[in-house]
């Protein structure tokens, strides 16, 4: 059994945090920063030099931090809603919070806020961004998915119209030629094309280093990394992508999987389950993943942030602005619109050999019912639990951990 935690999570927490207080540093310099969505074209950001914080990460920081409820009782005090998309919403009301109290210090205040109008309440959110007086709102449109063809995740490196259609790529790539348009008339500079050609080709060697380690975990038996370590792991240098770090830490996590499968290592040495975790990660309460493992061997082996990573992430094309239009057109619908997403994790699961999955849905992931549906059908046993995973409250009213151990008593057989 290994507790110890992957060098490359230590050395990526470290280096975000150190990262984010050098960003306070220079943002109170004059320097200009963005407030993005996860959904949100990063690169063109990364390619004029124009720092930026991603809201579900931030998001992530504030619920680990236990300053959720905090900041959803700013939000309230707004009069504005705290049991709706809290997960979008909680860094609005975080920014409300004493500097002291913040997590890190708190985020400075963003010149600009950028999201993709996604469902009916993301980009009110970011329209309320836009209210305060120092940021301006940029919004992009979310187009509907089309039917993807069987076994997308072989086909979106290259043939991504295929995959999602010239009309949805043609429209977003015209509205981040907006974009650019937009931030060079605020900021004065001028984005460089080579500059961004230089930023996707690293995004996509990133992305290859995340397949081969997703790769190597499903198919290593036992188990070698707990997923609280992988998550880290790949989604702080996420959240730098198209930079050489990023990169390097994505190639030194997969050394560091190697070795340990290499070394025989095992997140429990008796895993007599393995799980899948669908959804977004329970970030104020990340013991929770690891809490089964004693009297169930029940080990969770993958969550979708390794995953997407690895088949969502990789464009190729002559044309930066339009590959990059065609890396974010679909997003969402990868994770969430079937059958794009249903026939992903049926893939996925099978890969990892699961025996159980817990499916965290939140009020703002359609399709739900789908994705169980789909694994269901397959025999895998899908436990649904309805509950926003950036609000402590919304998990405790859903017994989160005690629905689970019911699951694993009465669904989930251990192997022999």
């Amino acid at each position: 059994m290994t507790d110890g935690r992957l060098d490359s999570a230590v050395a990526a927490t470290a280096y975000q945090r150190e990262w984010f207080q050098g960003l306070r540093e220079t943002t109170a310099g004059g320097t200009p920063l963005a407030f993005v969505n996860a959904d949100a074209p990063h690169e063109i950001l990364r390619a004029m030099g124009i720092p930026y914080v991603v809201n579900q990460w931030w998001a992530s920081v504030i619920a680990a931090k236990r300053m959720g409820p905090a900041s959803l009782a700013r939000l309230v005090a707004a009069g504005l809603p705290d049991d709706s998309r809290q997960y979008d919403a909680l860094a609005l009301g975080a920014q409300d919070l004493p500097s002291e109290e913040a997590p890190w210090g708190g985020l400075p205040e963003p010149s600009f806020a950028i999201a993709e109008r996604g469902g009916d309440v993301t980009h009110k959110i970011f329209e309320l961004w836009g209210q305060r007086p120092a940021t301006d709102t940029y919004l992009l449109s979310r187009t509907a998915a089309d039917p993807a063809p069987a076994g997308w995740w072989a086909d979106v490196e290259h043939r991504w119209e295929d995959v999602f259609g010239a009309d949805r790529i043609d429209l977003l790539t015209a509205e981040i030629h907006g974009l650019i348009g937009w931030l060079e008339e605020r900021t004065g500079r001028v984005l460089d094309r080579d500059r961004l050609a230089e930023v996707m080709a690293l995004g996509n060697e990133q992305a290859a280093w995340n397949r081969r380690t997703r790769d190597m975990l499903a198919a290593a038996r036992p188990a070698p990394v707990a997923v609280t370590d992988s998550i880290p792991s790949v989604m702080v240098p996420q959240w730098h992508r198209g930079s050489a770090w990023a990169v390097s830490a994505a190639r030194r996590l997969h050394d560091e999987v190697a070795e340990r499968i290499e070394r025989g290592d095992a997140v429990h040495p008796d895993e007599r389950r393995r799980l899948m975790w669908i959804g977004r990660g329970l970030w104020s309460d990340l013991e929770m993943y690891r809490s089964f493992q004693e009297e169930f061997g029940a080990v969770f082996v993958w969550s979708m942030y390794l995953a997407i990573a690895a088949d969502g992430y990789a464009r190729y094309g002559e044309d930066p602005v339009r590959t990059l239009a065609a890396r974010f057109v679909g997003l969402t619908d990868l994770l969430y619109v079937p059958p794009m997403s249903s026939s992903w994790y049926v893939k996925e699961a099978i890969a990892h050999g699961v025996d159980g999955v817990v499916h965290l849905v939140a009020d703002d992931t359609p399709g739900a019912s789908f994705i169980t549906a789909a694994l269901e059908e397959r025999g895998i046993p899908v436990l649904e639990i309805r509950a926003n995973n950036a609000d402590s409250r919304s998990t405790q009213d859903a017994r989160v951990g005690e629905r689970i151990a019911g699951f694993l008593r009465t669904r989930v057989p251990a192997r022999g």
